[in-house]
């Protein structure tokens, strides 16, 4: 069920209830709003690639329910916040919030941002060794040494130490990493940086980075086409490429020692050590607990908190209503999970102060 709250109700009142309701003039005004925003029938966003699968299914869902479509392009954190800074689209999507300079420039356009989680996944370290058939294990280190250039074979020690039995090719690694500003690439970089202090003292963590090594592709769809189709590769992707499209993808020591695979079980382990996520904390990287996924994260909506448009406004706060209540549970089936409820709650919060 959607959030009760006045602008989710108001089309069950009549006039007079309402304005008896909530006051006279506010009361009449929210219901006017209420009836603009049925005239808006198309919404435009930009952004994250990691979010996409998740948002195809929802947005969609949401379409067949409402009559609303929403058109979102998949163009990466970096390109969706300056579409949004720019306001060439109602909202962005990132998979790392906006820095402070980055929210400066967003105000001098837009007024007040607010920034809320939308979704949960995992980012899979994809390979392409066909001669292999057994999932390979991958420590920290041996991750980071893979992207610093110094691991450059298959059958590298640092490899072969944890996957006894296994037969690797004696193949040069193809690294693969993203070209363009990713959100999908923080949360990687987050990662090496908190398990490799070699990483963090070289390269350190953003959407965009100097990698050392590699060949960058644009995109999460970009990377899995990249991983797929060289021989030798690996990269890194939100885990619903990885399972759509049937690749291969490794075991992760997390802290505890303990090596997971990316399943909405494990996120969600991952997520539970930080029961309260902000804009200026939200990193679940290289979590505890024994069940915990390493490369986990949280991705975000970007809105303003008002628009010259109080329809197509209030057509944001009714969609993205039903992306922190009902839409969750689309989700689960493309490889997501579904936000902590306390997390919904905060996020439901932050909407019901856009008027």
């Amino acid at each position: 069920m959607l959030r009760k709250s006045t602008r989710m109700a108001v089309s069950g009142l009549t006039l007079a209830a309402l304005v008896a309701a909530t006051g006279g003039v506010v009361g009449a005004k929210t219901l006017a709003h209420a009836r603009k925003a049925d005239t808006v029938k198309t919404l435009t966003g930009a952004g994250s690639t990691f979010d996409y699968p998740f948002f195809s299914r929802a947005f969609y869902v949401y379409q067949q329910k409402t009559g609303v479509q929403v058109n979102y392009q998949s163009i990466g954190s970096g390109a969706g916040i300056e579409q949004f800074s720019a306001g060439t689209v109602d909202f962005g999507a990132t998979d790392v919030p906006m820095n402070s300079d980055e929210v400066k420039k967003a105000q001098a356009h837009g007024g007040p941002v607010i920034q809320i989680p939308i979704t949960l996944g995992g980012v899979a370290m994809a390979y392409n060794l066909p001669s292999v058939k057994q999932q390979l294990k991958f420590t920290p280190k041996a991750l980071a040494d893979i992207y610093l250039g110094k691991v450059k074979k298959w059958n590298d020690p640092e490899i072969t130490s944890v996957n006894k039995g296994v037969k690797l090719p004696n193949l040069p690694i193809v690294v693969v990493h993203r070209s363009d500003g990713s959100g999908t690439s923080y949360i990687f970089t987050d990662y090496l940086s908190s398990v490799s202090s070699e990483w963090a003292k070289k390269v350190g963590k953003g959407k965009s980075v100097n990698w050392p090594v590699g060949i960058g592709a644009k995109g999460n769809e970009a990377v899995a086409t990249s991983v797929r189709n060289t021989q030798g590769a690996i990269g890194y992707v939100e885990l619903a490429y990885a399972m759509q499209t049937k690749m291969t993808y490794g075991l992760i020591q997390n802290k505890a020692g303990v090596f997971v695979a990316p399943t909405p079980k494990s996120i969600a382990a991952a997520a539970a050590t930080k029961p309260n996520v902000s804009a200026t904390n939200f990193s679940i990287v290289n979590a505890p607990g024994k069940d915990s996924y390493p490369i986990s994260g949280f991705s975000w909506v970007l809105l303003y908190r008002h628009y010259p448009d109080a329809a197509k406004e209030q057509a944001l706060v009714k969609l993205f209503q039903w992306m922190e209540t009902d839409g969750q549970n689309e989700a689960s089936a493309v490889n997501y999970v579904p936000l902590p409820q306390n997390i919904r709650d905060s996020a439901l919060a932050k909407l019901d102060t856009m008027h």
